[in-house]
């Protein structure tokens, strides 16, 4: 049974998935749950590779799956998720794989069974778009990159 908060999301273990855990919230507070390799891979310095976790979902409709970074991997080692958050859509049905890249001086070795990433459930709000001749005017305007973070002038 399921609590009014959680939406279930049908999961199939692939053969190469067998006997791992399924991906789970580390605490009662977590948002993401942590996903874990379905394979022994080492990552070059500088390599990226899409790490197998075993596992292909169903997301339901208006919903995705993000895919995010590990922190104590990206503090500790450079291991990160280069399109983070990358995203698992809700019609997609083939194995879910975390891409990861190694921003460390060391190639990083990843065992099966070794926590990748996070996954986190999110809603999605897609939007219509509406043409239109002229936008509402704002304090910002057409400012660009770095347009907000003003200069402070000491003294007077």
């Amino acid at each position: 049974m399921h609590s009014p908060n959680e939406v279930p999301v049908m999961v199939k273990v692939l053969p190469h998935g067998q006997g791992l855990d399924l991906p789970v919230y580390a605490t009662e507070g977590a948002a993401g749950m942590d996903v874990v390799s379905a394979e022994d891979v080492t990552i070059p310095s500088g390599g990226r590779h899409a790490v197998a976790t075993g596992l292909s979902v169903a997301i339901p409709v208006g919903y995705e799956i993000q895919v995010r970074p590990r922190s104590g991997l990206a503090l500790k080692h450079g291991i990160s998720v280069p399109n983070s958050p990358g995203t698992v859509d809700s019609d997609y049905r083939g194995e879910v794989k975390v891409i990861l890249i190694n921003h460390g001086a060391e190639g990083f070795d990843i065992r099966r069974g070794d926590r990748v990433a996070q996954l986190v459930l999110a809603p999605v709000t897609r939007a219509s778009w509406v043409a239109v001749e002229e936008l509402d005017e704002t304090a910002r305007g057409e400012g660009g990159f770095g347009s907000t973070g003003g200069v402070v002038a000491l003294g007077s």
